[in-house]
């Protein structure tokens, strides 16, 4: 068996806006963004840039129960782990374009890791693994 996560659904208020801060906030690739008439919504792709395949799929609230998860899709927890090779640059891009770090890097068993919001509020991991940690 060969199995494998394609995507991940993030609610997002605004398509346009998500995709500003995934692209050029955090460097993300936008992978695709296509109209959907029949739906009448946009399936918009992006991912992290490197050999990964895992993407996240931006997901317009379509309903007053949608919107009051975007931002909390987690119940507060950290939600997503950006894993990187180089975690200095990474968070240094990062301050420097303005992402918010709720804890500072710390160097942990596993790797040196920081806390960040998206721009929703929802939290992520940033993330260098120690050599051999998944």
């Amino acid at each position: 068996m060969n199995q494998s996560i394609a995507h991940i659904a993030l609610v997002v208020r605004d398509y346009d806006e998500a995709i500003d801060f995934y692209v050029n906030k955090l460097r993300f690739e936008l992978v695709e963004d296509t109209y959907q008439a029949e739906q009448d919504k946009r399936w918009v792709v992006v991912r992290p840039r490197g050999d990964g395949s895992t993407s996240l799929l931006l997901a317009r609230a379509s309903s007053a129960h949608q919107e009051t998860f975007i931002g909390n899709q987690a119940g507060g927890r950290v939600f997503l782990f950006l894993r990187t090779d180089d975690f200095y640059r990474d968070h240094a891009a990062m301050v420097e374009a303005g992402i918010t770090f709720i804890r500072e890097p710390k160097q942990a068993s596993y790797g040196i890791v920081a806390v960040f919001e998206d721009l929703y509020g929802n939290l992520w991991d940033l993330v260098q693994f120690t050599d051999g940690r998944p």
